[in-house]
């Protein structure tokens, strides 16, 4: 539809969102009265504005101008200031009150108002204060407005304008005239590809200090947003360089004015030179050395032949026996403050860390369980009978507030605190975490500052799952230190050897054949070539063969894939399970946004940490019994309304928290019925349904092929390419991190022993 202009006033506010600012008002143009919808950076009733945009018509409440543009203006004439001073726009200024102004002043009024608006004085009323108050308002709207059209020049949009104008204020100014990539840096939402297309729109030389500067901090900040904490110089150098289309000397020069200035740090490894953000080098080394405090801390001494007979004991009493590894770590976590354990499926890992808690529960100790997601937490509650949490919540997780001062250093948490901390300690006696594969560096450092030396940490996972989405891989990097106790369980209980989903698993990391003759109770490979034969069987194991065979609702059935695009990615796969288990309905809602449908009673998954989220848990007749923020990447939920005049949907997330999740943020929502492997982590299925054919040599590893083995528990069906599957079987290769923990726990504990 062609775009409409049309000049007026804001005749009334009917709705605003104060979270995302989307308002639905009403514009008088020509005694014409439009309803308008959209994101007007500054608006109030009175107000004389220009509006463009197309219009559409909504089933409830008719036509409607969807606005793309908008823009207060000074009211032109006597009636427009008076209808301006009379809407309430202006605190203290009713209709009598501008009445009273409008014949002091006339046509003089506007320029009284914002050049002399003490003169208002004289008018019977008002006092001198007040004539400031009000003069002060007037100032106020008039300098947002003019910063709104100073920044609409270059091509910035309203929200992010309003963001901008809210973060700087009048300094505005002087922040893109001297670093306009401080936007990046300072506001979310502008990344260093948006700030440098401002840069340039104002005349920003490509080859200037800040300029360089901040491409190479973009660069790092990629790097992290890909699992790693620290890149090789060169490769960083080269990168950067590419980026800004600048000489490669140029990048040295500043990345090493970086290094003296402390925003960067490089480290020497073997012949190579690491290069690190400041954020990532403290978090790491602030990781290392809590982990040697908590190691070196005096704890309780237990007598080694008490341990092993309340062991026995425990063994007695629960009808089970324990190998002698599991035997050991139940001993070394009563001896020791730090214990790692790590064990594949059917290792006993789980029968191990119940007997661990069970044994200090014995001794009257406090035990507190937690894991990285919410499904990892509810997995943990059921198999060891006690509560469990994820580590969010244990630290109790929270968005940066009104009256607090700036946040963290880094992109992650720059706005995020936690109730518990140094000064805030965890009451516990001892800290049991589970799947700590998938724990990152934001979440460990934050973990670690809320455990006080004296308390036990027992950490378990699988060090050879996928590691954690966000950066770093400390499972990994702490075994590979050797300077904690670590249990390696590896022996196969017998139950398990019945089981081909974990003895397949174990044949992948043993690099031995599959076994993929169909014999079996719980694995099963179907050979398929074609995508849209791969689609209908897919679709017949979800809807109807998995569901008889393990008596499960569909919903319990996970469709994983290594990629997110292609014609077997989580995209794809996604519309075509939708269109199947969650068709349109009449009267059940839907949404478009960004070309995917979500409709009520979608499965849904958030892909990026929010803090800021705020959610409920509902008692009987819907009463909030819980009150908290974020959400997190990875946590799953239904949609169960959308509300489109109000631009939101209510979603279900794991652990009942209901959300209002504002369209504004969906970028940030996907569809689940297909998710990727990666996001799977920490969560198990009754069964799993996996299509596979080619794909990018960086995806397709053994390591991501046993994270989704593994995920499920009592059935594997692969659909696809015999070839495809073997080679990923066979491709020992992964996407390579580069982290520094291990080093950094290797340089302190030089230092503690005199090297």
């Amino acid at each position: 539809m062609p775009m409409e202009e049309f000049r007026g006033y804001v005749s009334q506010i009917i709705y605003r969102n104060k979270e995302n600012g989307y308002t639905v008002f009403e514009v008088v143009s020509d005694e014409e009265t439009m309803t308008c919808t959209g994101y007007p950076a500054v608006i109030g009733e009175g107000e004389s504005c220009r509006v463009q945009g197309e219009f559409t018509e909504h089933p409830l409440y008719g036509t409607q101008l969807k606005v793309s543009a908008f823009e207060t203006a000074a009211p032109r004439d006597e009636d427009a200031v008076f209808r301006y001073l009379s809407s309430g726009a202006i605190k203290g200024v009713g209709e009598a009150m501008a009445r009273r102004i409008m014949k002091a002043f006339g046509e003089d009024t506007m320029r009284v108002l914002d050049e002399e608006p003490e003169r208002l004085s004289e008018v019977k009323g008002i006092s001198e204060r007040s004539a400031r108050q009000i003069g002060a308002q007037i100032r106020e709207k008039k300098d947002t407005r003019e910063a709104m059209l100073f920044l609409g020049k270059y091509g910035i949009t309203n929200r992010q304008a309003m963001k901008i104008w809210e973060t700087y204020g009048s300094e505005m100014y002087t922040v893109l005239r001297e670093n306009p990539y401080r936007l990046a840096e300072d506001i979310g939402g502008i990344g260093f590809i948006r700030a440098d297309e401002i840069a340039s729109r104002m005349g920003v030389h490509p080859d200037s200090d800040y300029r360089i500067r901040s491409g190479i901090t973009y660069v790092l900040q990629q790097c992290m947003s890909e699992g790693s904490t620290c890149m090789l110089r060169d490769r960083a150098v080269r990168e950067a360089a590419e980026l800004l289309n600048v000489d490669r000397e140029l990048a040295e020069i500043q990345m090493d004015n970086l290094v003296m200035d402390g925003v960067l740090y490089m480290k020497r490894k073997g012949e190579e030179i690491q290069v690190y953000s400041a954020y990532a080098y403290h978090k790491e080394q602030r990781i290392a050395r809590k982990l040697l405090e908590l190691k070196n801390a005096a704890i309780q001494e237990l007598d080694e032949g008490e341990i092993l007979q309340r062991v026995r004991h425990i063994e007695e009493h629960e009808d089970i026996v324990l190998d002698e590894l599991q035997r050991k770590a139940v001993v070394r976590a009563a001896e020791g403050a730090v214990l790692l354990v790590s064990g594949g499926p059917g290792t006993g890992k789980t029968t191990t860390i119940n007997s661990i808690i069970r044994f200090f529960i014995s001794d009257l100790k406090t035990v507190v369980l937690a894991a990285p997601t919410g499904r990892a937490a509810k997995r943990m509650s059921e198999a060891t009978g006690y509560e469990a949490m994820t580590i969010h919540r244990l630290l109790g997780c929270r968005a940066q507030d009104a009256g607090d001062p700036a946040g963290g250093e880094g992109p992650e948490d720059r706005r995020i605190f936690f109730d518990r901390d140094d000064d805030n300690p965890l009451e516990a006696d001892v800290v049991i975490i589970d799947e700590m594969s998938m724990v990152d560096v934001f979440l460990f450092d934050a973990l670690l500052a809320a455990v006080h030396p004296g308390t036990r940490l027992i950490m378990a996972g699988d060090v050879n799952q996928l590691p954690s989405v966000g950066p770093g891989q400390i499972l990994k990097d702490m075994i590979d230190a050797g300077a904690f106790e670590t249990i390696m369980l590896k022996r196969i209980f017998r139950q398990a050897l019945q089981s081909d989903i974990i003895m397949n698993a174990h044949r992948i990391l043993q690099e031995e054949p599959l076994r993929l003759d169909n014999r079996s109770r719980d694995f099963f490979f179907l050979e398929r070539s074609d995508p849209g034969v791969i689609y209908k069987h897919m679709v017949q194991m979800v809807t109807d063969m998995l569901p008889r065979y393990l008596s499960c609702g569909r919903d319990e059935i996970q469709v994983l894939t290594p990629m997110k695009k292609g014609v077997l990615g989580s995209l794809r796969l996604n519309q075509v399970l939708q269109s199947i288990l969650n068709p349109p309905k009449e009267g059940v809602a839907e949404y478009t946004y960004a070309g995917t449908v979500f409709r009520v009673g979608d499965k849904v998954m958030q892909n990026r940490n929010n803090y800021q989220t705020e959610w409920t848990v509902e008692g009987n007749f819907g009463i909030a019994i819980e009150r908290g923020t974020g959400i997190f990447n990875g946590d799953f939920g239904v949609i169960t309304a959308i509300e489109e005049d109000e631009r939101m949907m209510r979603i279900r997330f794991d652990e009942d928290r209901m959300v209002e999740y504002p369209f504004q943020d969906l970028d940030d929502l996907e569809l689940a019925y297909a998710i990727t492997v990666h996001k799977s982590q920490g969560s198990e299925y009754p069964a799993v349904v996996m299509p596979l054919l080619s794909g990018p040599a960086g995806l397709m590893h053994r390591n991501l092929l046993y994270t989704a083995i593994t995920r499920a528990r009592r059935c594997v069906v692969i659909l696809g390419s015999r070839e495809a599957l073997l080679r990923m079987a066979g491709n020992k290769g992964s996407s390579e991190r580069h982290t520094g923990l291990k080093d950094r726990i290797d340089e302190l504990y030089a230092l503690e022993d005199g090297d």
